[in-house]
Parts: structure tokens; C-alpha cells; sequence
């Protein structure tokens, strides 16, 4: 009987397409952290755009450099946050003689957690295309690999910088019936889940630095069990922070007989039960019977 044998993996051949692109803006997604993510598409699209323009100019050169994507004489204009009045109308000024512009952010998905979002507005704005060549996403794959529920989401971006903004944001945020996604300094992760202790300390939280790069890392536990971690105080990169969804309150009766109370007295029972219910987040039928003894406490 001989022994069965593997076959070693054998180079795929790819090619970088050069045709035409439709004119438009392009909304290029870059990889988070590993070179190799990226799309051919999404190469395509850098081969063949007729302007580039990116929140780093270095960034985006360097990237076509390690696919060897030429410029070929193409200007890479700047754009962000300090030059969006200037460099815009530049950028618009080329859709309207009908360019194709490629756009990319640092890294990831273009318009998330950045300014871009005003360039793609101003672009259907002024009746030019927008082209979506979607890819990696530091929000969307540190969801995947967290555990937590993916079918119902929010994506928050950065809590603010200061601490009684940031204790208000978090309360505010933190009532979300769905799993919540934050960007955050590695520097203020561990004041954040502090402070996160205070409105919910066994919420169940995940710390994900540095996706898809060589020191990846994902630590789970309460919120509680975090703050505590001697990893929190020392993380280094960028870092995405996950919380589950909020735990269902617990309701005491008594609870439900002043709710009640409070409305049979303006409305039908039937009233009263489905809307306290509904606030309460309490079963009818459970409800309708504490109704019905408070109704027979005052015959």
C-alpha cells in the first residue's frame, strides 16, 4: 500500500487588468494591516485610475509599490481632514472632465471613521458615479473573529477624548440592543473599560490590536475582568473594541405594580398591561395577571 502523498501548493496566476476605467470616484478599500489582503480589483482599479488620491500619499505609494502597480506619471494628491476645502475642488474639477479617481485611506474602508464621506456626498452631488470596490475593514473583521452576535450591529467610531464626555457617551451607547463596535486609543482602552465597569461591569467585552499584523491579538472577558488584565495598560497599535449587547434587567414585581398603578388610572387595563409590558420588556399574559390582583386589591 504506498503512502499517500501531498502535492506542495503551486503560485496562482494572477494579472493586474488595465482596462479603462468608467469614469467616476472610486472608493478603493486598503488592507488593515497584511499586503496580500487586498483585492485584484481593487489593484485593478489603482493600475487604471487616471488620479490618485489618498489620506497619505506615502501610504498609497508605498502600497502600489509592493504590488508593482506603476504611477506612471500620475499625480497622488493628498486628501483629508486639514485639506478637504482645498484639495477637493481639485478633486471634483477632474470628475466633471470625466476621470476616473481612485480614493483610499490609510488603510481599510474608505469613509469609515474618516472624512472622506463629504468627497463621495459632494461627488453624487455634483452627478458623478460612485464606484465601491469593497475589502478589508477593521470594524467588520474584528466582528467576525469576537464571538459575540453579529445579526444586529453599531458601528460607534472613536468615544470621545475627554473623561465626562466620554463616561456620557458611553452611557448613552452602551443601552444599544446590539453588539457595539468602537475604534479606540490603545492609551485610553483601560480608562474607557473603567469607566465601563461603572454602568455595567459583567457586560461581556472584547479588546482586538493590530488585525491581520504579527502581533495580532484578542483578549475576551467582562468588561470587569478587563479593566483588571495587566495587557490592558500595556497595548500597543490600533486597537477595535467590542461589547455585547446589553443583559435583559431584571424586573420586580413591584416594579410592574407602580408602572401599572400609575397608568389604570387614566386608561383601560388592557391599555395599561400593553404598555407597561412593552416598557418593562415583560411577557403580557404575566403583566395582565399582576393587573388583574391590583384590580381586585381596590374592589
Amino acid at each position: 500500500m504506498s503512502e499517500k502523498t501531498t502535492a506542495p501548493p503551486q503560485r496562482l496566476q494572477a494579472h493586474v487588468a488595465a482596462d479603462r476605467l468608467e469614469p467616476g470616484l472610486y472608493l478603493v478599500a486598503t488592507p488593515i494591516g497584511t499586503a496580500r489582503d487586498i483585492t485584484l480589483r481593487a489593484l485593478d482599479v489603482l493600475n487604471a485610475a487616471d488620479l490618485l488620491a489618498a489620506e497619505d500619499t506615502r501610504v498609497m505609494r508605498h502600497l502600489m509599490d509592493i504590488h508593482g502597480i506603476p504611477l506612471r506619471g500620475r499625480r497622488v494628491v493628498s486628501y483629508h481632514d486639514h485639506n478637504a476645502p482645498r484639495t477637493g475642488p481639485k478633486l471634483m474639477e477632474a470628475l466633471a472632465e470625466g476621470a476616473s479617481v481612485a480614493y483610499a485611506s490609510d488603510a481599510g474602508t474608505p469613509l469609515i471613521a474618516d472624512p472622506g464621506y463629504r468627497l463621495a456626498r459632494e461627488a453624487a452631488q455634483a452627478g458623478a458615479r460612485v464606484h465601491v470596490v469593497p475589502g478589508p475593514s477593521a470594524a467588520l473583521a474584528a466582528l467576525s473573529l469576537s464571538g459575540l452576535p453579529t445579526d444586529r450591529f453599531l458601528f460607534a467610531g472613536f468615544p470621545p477624548a475627554t473623561a465626562s464626555a466620554r463616561a456620557t457617551w458611553l452611557r448613552h451607547w452602551a443601552q444599544t440592543d446590539a453588539t457595539l463596535i468602537l475604534f479606540e486609543s490603545p492609551r485610553r482602552v483601560n480608562q474607557t473599560l473603567k469607566e465601563l465597569c461603572e454602568i455595567d461591569p459583567n457586560r461581556v467585552t472584547v479588546v482586538a490590536r493590530e488585525l491581520t499584523k504579527k502581533f495580532e491579538e484578542v483578549i475576551r472577558g467582562t468588561a470587569q475582568e478587563l479593566a483588571r488584565d495587566p495587557r490592558i495598560s500595556s497595548l500597543k497599535g490600533e486597537v477595535v473594541l467590542l461589547l455585547d449587547r446589553p443583559s435583559a434587567a431584571r424586573v420586580e414585581p413591584r416594579d410592574v405594580e407602580h408602572a401599572l398603578r400609575a397608568r389604570m388610572g387614566a386608561m383601560s387595563v388592557k391599555d395599561a398591561v400593553r404598555e407597561v409590558s412593552g416598557e418593562l420588556g415583560q411577557k403580557r399574559r404575566d403583566v395582565y395577571q399582576i393587573a388583574l390582583s391590583l384590580t381586585k386589591q381596590d374592589d
